[in-house]
C-alpha cells in the first residue's frame, strides 16, 4: 500500500513540474512588429482581373447562381 503512496506522489510530482504554473507573460510591444507599407501604385490600382477577381471576392449565393 505504501507503494502506490509513493507512485502517486511521484506522478503528482511531475505534473506540478510540467503544468505548476503558467508561462511568462508576453509584452505587447514584443508581439506586434511595425512595417513600412508600399505606396499604391497607379497601374496595380485601377487595373481589374475579371479572372483573378475570386481570390479577392467570395459569395455563396454569386457561386449557386443565385
Amino acid at each position: 500500500m505504501n507503494n502506490g503512496l509513493t507512485t502517486e506522489a511521484a506522478e503528482a510530482a511531475v505534473r506540478h513540474a510540467r503544468f505548476g504554473s503558467l508561462p511568462e507573460r508576453i509584452r505587447f510591444e514584443d508581439m506586434t512588429t511595425e512595417a513600412e507599407a508600399a505606396p499604391a501604385d497607379g497601374v496595380n490600382a485601377s487595373s481589374y482581373d475579371p479572372e483573378g477577381g475570386w481570390k479577392y471576392y467570395s459569395c455563396l449565393a454569386l457561386d449557386l447562381g443565385l
